[in-house]
């Protein structure tokens, strides 16, 4: 592999388009049950731009929906795409968007923030910028009920505490945060760091870029005992990226190494069921060695399960022409887990549409998938980077970050 954590920004940075909608309805494509609600459709203005590149919306108990765009707000950037540099926002459950902060880059600000929020029982938002900072390469941030912000760590390439910090946070009922850098460390190929109430930033681990992997882009998830677990997007024994396992003293196990057929660069995130089996996405590879959408020969990305065991089931490989139908391909973000064991994803390209603008997917627990919607490109959005968050009735709500129409939206799939 060739591409470099500034890929995926590269990507968003490349993307240019207009005007705003509001509330829009749009239906699902044919032998499609479910409706796509576009709940907000960003202008890539003041409101912002691009939203939740690398995460998903987190959604309180009132049904309001919060997170991030990559530009656009009221602050001094100017990218040459975009004005601005980035917002928090929130939408609540009449589409009615409010910036809660627009970032500035200025006298230590951050800069873009690409990844989710986190949210604490005060309503306070906690959430990491890919750059700025007050040595420019990154931060953490923490917005309240107010609109304040307030920059709790700003990351610094010459102490090899983290560089890109572009996914969201881990937080624990003591108020301690977990995260991950793209970049930076000991070895300049990403670090697990730990960011305690009081502001004191930990490196839990360097990776090196080889067997124990390198460039973790998610965020983390954390067990009963404290254990932590994520993704590299590559390293391990074949440059194809790992899952790994960080225990409370610090010590990584690669859980697992993926090797190209069994999937290849995992950029989103875990979930993991009572028994302790994980469940995520690769970008790449799969069982269809077939170039996907300009990105190659390897593959179009696999829905996968780690058992607790350490065994790899690949559990769907997805298709682009001539090895099948177009079913989605290249997903980038983590899945969601429902109480039966079904898992849902979006999957930024392909799609039956003819732009190829990604798709929601389902796969059951027997490895049945099934396309929940596709993209047009037009209102209702394109190229859903970001994972999806469920409430209790089985609704799905996600980001899109472009349309023919504006700078992203906001969404809901009913079923």
């Amino acid at each position: 592999m060739t591409k470099t954590v500034q890929t995926l920004v590269t990507r968003l940075r490349a993307v240019s388009v207009g005007l705003a909608v509001a509330m829009v309805l749009v239906p699902a494509v044919a032998a499609q049950a479910q409706t796509l609600t576009v709940l907000y459709s960003f202008t890539g203005g003041a409101d912002g731009g691009y939203p939740v590149d690398n995460g998903s919306l987190v959604r309180d108990a009132a049904g309001n929906l919060y997170g991030t765009t990559v530009y656009g707000g009221t602050g001094g950037c100017n990218t040459g795409y975009d004005s601005g540099c980035g917002t928090v926002f929130t939408v609540d459950t009449t589409g009615k968007e409010t910036v809660l902060y627009s970032f500035t880059g200025i006298r230590g600000d951050g800069e873009y923030p690409s990844g989710g929020l986190v949210r604490d029982a005060a309503g306070n938002l906690y959430g990491t910028t890919d750059d700025g900072g007050a040595y420019g390469c990154g931060s953490v941030f923490m917005v309240d009920k107010t609109g304040k912000e307030t920059v709790l760590y700003s990351f610094c390439s010459a102490q090899n505490d983290g560089t890109y910090p572009g996914a969201g946070l881990l937080r624990d009922a003591a108020g301690n945060l977990y995260g991950t850098t793209a970049k930076g460390g000991a070895s300049n190929a990403g670090t697990v760091f730990k960011l305690d109430k009081a502001g004191k930033q930990t490196v839990l681990h360097s990776f090196t870029g080889g067997a124990d992997g390198g460039v973790p882009y998610a965020g983390l998830i954390r067990d009963a005992a404290g254990n932590l677990y994520g993704t590299t997007a590559w390293g391990g024994t074949s440059d194809d990226g790992t899952v790994f396992k960080l225990d409370t003293t610090g010590k990584e196990t690669v859980l697992h190494s993926f090797k190209g057929r069994d999937g290849e660069n995992p950029y989103g995130g875990l979930v993991r069921d009572a028994a302790g089996n994980l469940y995520g996405t690769t970008y790449d590879g799969g069982a269809y060695n077939t170039g996907c959408w300009g990105e190659g020969q390897e593959g179009c990305g696999v829905v996968f399960k780690l058992a607790a065991t350490g065994k790899e089931t690949v559990l769907h490989s997805f298709q682009a022409p001539p090895a099948g139908p177009e079913d989605g391909a290249l997903p980038s973000a983590g899945l969601v887990r429902d109480a039966a064991g079904n898992l849902y994803g979006t999957t930024t390209y392909g799609g039956e549409s003819p732009c190829g603008c990604g798709t929601l997917f389902k796969v059951g627990k027997n490895g049945k998938e099934t396309v929940l919607y596709t993209f047009t490109g037009g209102t209702d959005g394109g190229d859903p980077y970001a994972g999806l968050v469920r409430d209790a009735k089985g609704n799905l709500y996600g980001t899109a970050l472009e349309s023919g129409f504006g700078d992203g939206t906001v969404f809901t799939l009913t079923p």
